[in-house]
Order: C-alpha cells, then sequence, then structure tokens
C-alpha cells in the first residue's frame, strides 16, 4: 500500500548561524538529507539503490532552481508555494549519507525558519515521499516504489544527525579554523551513529 512517508534529519545551530541569521544575511546550510540502508526513527530503512535512482531524479529541480521545501511536513504531495521556506542547492554522497546544501528563503515560510534559528531553535531536514513498505526479518523496508517529493524543514527529524547546521556555510564569510574543526568533529561523530 503506498503511503506519505517522512524521515527527519537533525540540524545542530551554532552561534554563528544564530547570529547569521539574526543579521538578515544570505543563509546557505549543509545538513544530512537523507541516510541509506540504517533503522531511523519511524524504524524504516531505505535501500541505498532506492536512495540513489531518487537523487538522481531530484538533481533535475535542483538543475532548474526548482527543488524547492516547506516549513513542516503537510499531509500533500505536492510542494505549496505557500509555504515554501527553502530551496536546495546541492546534495551530494558521502558513503550511504546525503548531504546538502539549502539555502533559506526570504519568504513568510523562510523568515520564520530564520527567526527560529536566530533564537536558537534546533531544527531538522525531513524528507517526504510516497511509497511503500514491507516487513523483512523485523525491518520494514522502504520498497522500488518510493517517490521524492521534497526535503522540509522540521522540529523533530526522523535520521540521526539530520538537525541543520551540522555543518554550516554563510555566504561571503569563512569560519574560523577552530569552528571549522568543530563542525569537521561533529561530522564524524554523527557519521559514526
Amino acid at each position: 500500500m503506498t503511503q506519505l512517508l517522512t524521515e527527519y534529519f537533525e540540524i545542530p545551530i551554532n552561534d554563528q548561524l544564530i547570529n547569521e541569521a539574526k543579521e538578515g544575511k544570505k543563509l546557505i546550510i549543509s545538513a544530512v538529507l537523507q541516510r541509506a540502508n540504517g533503522v531511523n526513527q519511524n524504524e524504516r530503512v531505505y535501500p541505498l539503490e532506492v536512495l540513489q535512482r531518487e537523487a538522481e531524479q531530484y538533481e533535475a529541480l535542483i538543475d532548474e532552481n526548482r527543488a524547492l521545501g516547506e516549513l513542516d511536513h503537510p499531509d500533500s504531495t505536492v510542494v505549496n508555494l505557500q509555504h515554501v521556506s527553502h530551496a536546495i542547492k546541492e546534495q551530494y554522497w558521502d558513503g550511504d549519507t546525503l548531504k546538502g546544501k539549502l539555502e533559506v528563503l526570504n519568504t513568510p515560510a523562510g523568515n520564520i525558519a530564520r527567526n527560529l534559528i536566530g533564537a536558537g531553535i534546533k531544527l531538522g531536514i525531513s524528507s517526504r515521499g510516497v511509497g511503500s513498505v514491507k516487513e523483512n526479518d523485523g525491518e520494514n523496508i522502504v520498497q522500488d516504489d518510493y517517490n521524492l517529493i521534497a526535503y522540509d524543514i522540521v522540529s523533530n527529524p526522523s535520521t540521526p544527525g539530520a538537525f541543520l547546521g551540522e555543518s554550516l556555510e554563510i555566504t561571503n564569510k569563512k569560519l574560523s579554523k577552530v569552528k571549522y574543526l568543530n563542525n569537521l568533529m561533529n561530522e564524524i561523530l554523527i557519521s559514526r551513529i
């Protein structure tokens, strides 16, 4: 049975991200988008082949600057432009982890996300798609009919390590060596989960 499937990854907030959000500068945030071959908090496993196929198809939306996400998960299979908060600008694989960069947009929902980040609120990124799940040896395996819709900003991600700010890039500003090393250590620790 095909159903709406949502998964969540935490985006850790740091002082630099909070300051940039408060100052109204362009925010580009690196985040975990999805993980393959591991059980998430929703007790689902996404096979690598399924996620690779969907990431490849999603790349066309990124190239056309149409890879948009909403603030919170709607119960819809359509991205509602009234609720768009960000655009996915890049995605890439790091082992079984799909990572990417998103830009928080100057939209009503984007401004809410920016203000939450500026207040130090921990947010996450969550995939939204449709597909079916089949139980196999006690694990709920997402099937080949899965179709990715969007990556949304949410308050509680199901994927470990998917909070915003896990690594951070601010346009026209470089991280200090200490902050760079801190972000690198966070990525290493999260990748071992």
